[in-house]
């Protein structure tokens, strides 16, 4: 049996053992979906949004090669559109990782091999150099690519701040600054949860 065939067996014995627990489940599923957060992860396999125990319909998601929030990013901005306009999220989690390959990759010289991840990770490197002095007391590569990791979420939370998208928003949405740790698989917040202010009156609403 290859991966993929196992995984559609897998898949027949959740469904039933959903529809068994809860009879109702995907009709309710297949109605509507109101997810109160909108998650911008990795695409690594190892950090799945399963890791907060988020049901089907609980979580809207990006991933994209270490978490990036890029500015001329159509794809993340469809998303978060979508999220803000439709689905009226409440909040917004960045959510990073320790032993992330992107990260990693950008601690070293450009791979001739992948030429699209050397220009998905270019922000990276420049956030590194602007961190030297710090990275560099850190004597072992993976602390520092660890730190990096964490750095990295703490820039994409600025980005998101001043996105356009976000400014313009017509409700107040809280940004979240996440990184995951692959060594005893806990969720540590790297930032104070911070209201993104659209329209003041709402703002002022929902902070209340």
């Amino acid at each position: 049996m290859t991966y993929p065939q196992r995984m559609l067996v897998e898949n027949l014995a959740w469904s039933d053992e959903i529809s068994t627990r809860d009879p109702a489940y995907f009709q309710r599923l297949a109605n509507d979906q109101r997810p109160n957060v909108l998650w911008i992860g990795c695409s690594d396999s190892r950090v799945p949004e399963a890791v907060t125990r988020a049901m089907p319909g609980e979580i809207f998601v990006h991933r994209n090669i270490a978490n990036l929030v890029g500015e001329h990013d159509d794809s993340l901005a469809s998303v978060l559109e979508y999220a803000l306009v439709v689905l009226r999220v409440q909040h917004i989690i960045v959510c990073g990782h320790h032993c992330c390959g992107g990260v990693q990759a950008a601690l070293r010289p450009p791979a001739a091999a992948l030429p699209n991840v050397n220009r998905r990770i270019e922000p990276i490197r420049r956030l590194a150099a602007l961190h030297t002095t710090e990275l560099r007391l850190l004597e072992d590569f993976d602390e520092r690519a660890d730190r990096l990791a964490e750095l990295n979420v703490l820039a994409q939370v600025q980005t998101l701040h001043a996105l356009p998208l976000i400014q313009d928003a017509r409700r107040a949405v809280q940004i979240h600054g996440w990184i995951f740790s692959m060594h005893d698989g806990r969720l540590k917040a790297l930032t104070d949860p911070q209201w993104a202010l659209g329209d003041t009156a709402d703002a002022h609403e929902a902070a209340g």
